[in-house]
C-alpha cells in the first residue's frame, strides 16, 4: 500500500473533484423535481425534464459517486491518513452511507417521474433538496475539524 502514499495528493485531488461533481448533481436534481411536479404529464416540458434528469443522473451523478467512492476508499487505505481508533472516521462513514442512500432515493424518484408515477409534492422535493446540503456540511466539518 506504499504506492497510495506516493500518489496521496493526486488521489485526494481527484476525490475532491469527484465529490464536487457528485454534490452538484445531488443539489440540482431535486430542484429539477420541484419544477417537474408542476409540468403536465406528457407535455413537452415534462418530457424535457425527464431527459434532463436522466442525463444528469447517468452522465454526472452516478459516475461522480462511483469515482468519489473509489478514491475515498483509496484515501482511507493510505497508510497514516486515517486513525480508525478515533470516532470521526466512523461518523464520516455513516454520513457517506446516508448520502449514498439519498442518491438511491433520487434515482428511484427519477424513475418514478420517467414513468409519470410521481407521488410527491414540490414542497417535498424542496425539503429533500436540503438533505445533501446538510450531509455535505457535516461531512466537511467532520473531515476538517475531526471533532471526536
Amino acid at each position: 500500500m506504499d504506492w497510495l502514499s506516493d500518489w496521496y495528493l493526486w488521489i485526494k485531488a481527484l476525490h475532491i473533484i469527484s465529490v464536487m461533481a457528485w454534490m452538484a448533481g445531488m443539489l440540482y436534481l431535486p430542484r429539477l423535481f420541484v419544477y417537474h411536479v408542476d409540468a403536465e404529464k406528457g407535455s413537452v416540458q415534462s418530457e424535457t425534464f425527464k431527459i434532463m434528469e436522466r442525463r444528469l443522473m447517468r452522465a454526472i451523478i452516478n459516475p461522480a459517486m462511483n469515482v468519489a467512492l473509489v478514491f475515498g476508499v483509496m484515501l482511507a487505505l493510505t497508510p497514516g491518513i486515517v486513525d480508525w481508533s478515533l470516532g470521526w472516521p466512523w461518523f464520516k462513514l455513516a454520513l457517506i452511507i446516508i448520502m449514498t442512500g439519498m442518491h438511491g432515493f433520487l434515482s428511484r424518484w427519477r424513475r418514478q417521474f420517467e414513468k409519470d408515477e410521481n407521488t410527491h409534492s414540490a414542497k417535498f422535493y424542496r425539503l429533500m433538496n436540503e438533505v445533501p446540503t446538510v450531509l455535505m456540511i457535516l461531512i466537511v466539518i467532520t473531515i476538517v475539524v475531526k471533532p471526536f
